[in-house]
């Protein structure tokens, strides 16, 4: 039977193949400026950080779906039945209409989903920069398919190639497509819905079908004249996964703390992003949004980002061979690894910021690399490690160890620390 996990199993290698594909793509129209190192690193960071999440929180929406569907459902459609399957995905799609119009109307949930459109590039890396917080509101929007009767496995694979079909759509390579951009989310009628232009904002929440935009006014075309501008309206202004994830929530916390009206206190998670009560908005004035103004870009030598480069490749490969392993491992070993994935993706997202305290942090975390796998015959659940892999380890991460000083020493850390609003948590 198809499972999300072997459809996942065959994406993954394909979307790495799409995005070598959209890389070659751009470079040989001259638009070298559609990746960029530190950019890309971050979105394909924070996807990874959303799939170790995933593996903890998963059950939680999976299990609040199959209780509702076995509890509170009237009937179980059949699993095996074509109608439940397309009617599952059309319905799904409505459903997701409703959530991601939901996303950017309602500043609670907007502080999950804002991670998506923080990068100000547009590529395939931008699909796979997904949130880690999402799992705490998004399964309500779904309830209506449990109660409805459609089986928790259905559910499951019609979510998935909801979000798959979502994959290619994240590039500025595919022009116009005539018809198809009249009925089906496209890669221009999204665009259209990352950019921050006036124009544009709060429009094309589509999934798969772009008519639920048409049917209920939400449909805006991709206007030549006006080329989409990406990002936020409140820059992210950091590579530093944690705080992609922390950031709205945080702002709406502390207009929480010093609204004085209980009512404000409220509203400030329920009215749309950036709504604020007065009283907070006038003794805590923000500075107005400049669409032109100039995308995150600190100063880094070619060297240092080729070594970023290098030990995120290696991290995404834990990455991967954590992902496999963790449905074999007790969860304080399963924690453990997530951890070390997740101190790994902070300290990358520091150095590319040019934090010099940055380069302590890569020390430990390669050193820890090297010796202890060899030292110890363990990884991570790997009981006994194979002697090769090892030695590999301690080759390659003594190496970076070694290259550091020599990294650091060299004044190729050029970029003064983000302040607090700029990437790191107060305090």
């Amino acid at each position: 039977m198809i499972t999300p996990e072997r459809i996942m199993a065959w994406a993954i290698p394909g979307f790495f193949v799409l995005i070598a594909i959209e890389f070659a793509v751009a470079r040989w129209r001259g638009r070298g400026d559609t990746y960029r190192g530190n950019d890309a690193i971050n979105s394909l960071g924070l996807g990874m950080l959303s799939q170790v999440v995933g593996i903890f929180t998963k059950v939680f929406g999976i299990g609040v779906y199959a209780w509702c569907a076995r509890h509170l459902a009237p009937w179980q459609l059949p699993a095996d039945s074509v109608w439940v399957w397309v009617s599952g995905l059309l319905l799904y799609d409505l459903l997701y209409y409703v959530f991601h119009r939901a996303s950017h109307r309602v500043a609670v949930f907007w502080a999950a989903h804002v991670v998506h459109h923080q990068s100000e590039r547009y590529n395939l890396t931008t699909a796979l920069r997904q949130t880690g917080t999402g799992f705490l509101l998004t399964w309500v929007f779904y309830l209506p398919m449990a109660l409805l009767g459609w089986p928790v496995q259905v559910f499951a694979v019609i979510a998935l190639i909801d979000l798959l079909y979502q994959f290619w759509v994240h590039t500025e390579q595919v022009g116009k497509l005539g018809w198809f951009d009249r009925v089906f989310c496209s890669p221009s009628n999204h665009r259209a819905h990352h950019a921050v232009n006036e124009r544009y904002l709060d429009r094309n929440y589509g999934g798969i079908l772009i008519v639920w935009d048409r049917l209920f006014g939400t449909f805006i075309e991709e206007d030549d004249t006006d080329p989409p501008v990406y990002g936020t309206r409140s820059p992210l202004q950091s590579w530093n996964p944690l705080w992609a994830n922390a950031e709205v929530y945080w702002a709406l916390a502390k207009d929480a703390a010093h609204a004085k009206r209980w009512r404000d206190k409220l509203q400030v998670w329920l009215r749309p992003p950036g709504w604020r009560p007065a009283d907070v908005a006038e003794r805590f004035p923000k500075p107005a949004f400049d669409i032109a103004h100039a995308a995150f870009d600190p100063p880094l030598s070619r060297m240092l980002r080729a070594y970023c480069l290098l030990q995120f490749a290696l991290l995404l490969l834990m990455g991967m061979h954590f992902l496999g392993l963790a449905p074999k491992l007790a969860w304080p070993m399963a924690l453990a690894y997530a951890l070390w994935l997740v101190f790994g993706l902070y300290v990358l997202g520091a150095l590319l910021e040019g934090r010099r305290s940055a380069l302590w942090l890569e020390a430990l975390r390669v050193l820890a690399a090297a010796v202890v796998p060899l030292a110890s015959g363990r990884w991570f659940g790997v009981a006994h490690l194979d002697e090769r892999i090892g030695v590999a380890m301690l080759v390659v991460f003594g190496f970076s160890a070694l290259a550091l000083p020599w990294l650091g020493g060299r004044g190729w850390l050029h970029a003064p620390p983000p302040s607090s609003s700029q990437g790191a948590l107060p305090g």
